[in-house]
């Protein structure tokens, strides 16, 4: 009988030296980054679809989110609710300035949605150093992960961007003083709003986590309660426009997603008792 010599390239990640592993983890960054550049790619192709019709479309009246509380403004006769009405002017005041920032954009597009991707291709490095029950709790770690950070972009693109450009936009220390807005100004605080929601909303994941590991406890998450509730309305207060309506609209998602971490942290917390002490 011929006996098969095993190579280094069938050797189990998890019995791999320490420089195997990180030729294994560069080569998930080099899979990650063309998967970004690819997207990216495609997103400078579609570049003035995405600035006419996404990045742009919140600061329009006729925008989704600004047509609904316009209407919903009638229903109550209050007209206060009718925001972007006025003209926002966007300049560009740098030479290079427009083909940057187009770069720019597509390379965050680019890494929005390669995020699933990115999310597997990590997923896939720490897998083997997990042990079978381990594999089977974390099963849909990438699809909720994902689809977490997604809805967190989607919740800031369709409630929180309007409203911050709306206030931001118009807000004026003197009727002397004109607003026109920078190009960059704009885009900057877009994704930045962006990019800081779409990672609150991954905070369910961190709990879990954290709780699995013993760091954080369902008891210490609802004593904490009084002060989270402050802690949203500051950002709510910071992020909208200063009327009770905007910042209820923007609190209620986030307290509704602290709730939902401390239901997580609690079964996890269970389950975790249940192994450490079976007795009980």
């Amino acid at each position: 009988m011929f006996r098969i010599k095993k190579n280094k390239k069938q050797q189990p990640e998890s019995e791999m030296s320490f420089w195997e592993h990180l030729e294994s983890l560069r080569w998930h960054f080099i899979r990650s980054a063309i998967a970004i550049l690819a997207f990216a790619v495609l997103a400078l192709i579609y570049n003035e679809f995405i600035f006419d019709k996404i990045i742009l479309a919140p600061k329009e009246s006729d925008f989704l989110t600004n047509k609904l509380l316009c209407w919903f403004g009638g229903k109550v006769n209050i007209d206060y609710f009718c925001i972007n009405k006025l003209d926002l002017k966007i300049i560009n005041t740098d030479m290079s300035g427009q083909l940057t920032t187009s770069i720019w954009v597509s390379l965050i597009a680019g890494l929005i949605l390669a995020v699933p991707y990115v999310l597997l291709e990590f997923w896939r490095f720490i897998k083997p150093a997990l042990t079978e029950k381990e594999k089977k709790y974390s099963r849909g770690f990438v699809l909720i992960t994902s689809s977490l950070f997604l809805i967190g972009v989607v919740f800031c693109y369709f409630l929180i961007i309007p409203l911050t450009v709306n206030f931001l936009g118009t807000y004026k220390v003197s009727n002397s003083v004109e607003n026109y807005i920078t190009l960059s100004s704009y885009i900057s605080t877009v994704t930045n709003l962006t990019f800081a929601t779409g990672l609150v909303f991954e905070f369910p994941i961190l709990v879990y986590f954290l709780t699995k590991i013993g760091i954080l406890t369902p008891q210490f998450l609802s004593k904490q309660r009084r002060y989270i509730i402050v802690i949203i309305l500051i950002i709510g207060a910071i992020i909208t426009p200063p009327d009770v309506f905007s910042q209820v609209m923007v609190s209620i998602p986030l307290y509704g997603l602290y709730e939902l971490s401390i239901y997580i942290s609690r079964i996890v917390y269970r389950k975790r008792k249940k192994i450490l002490d079976p007795a009980k």
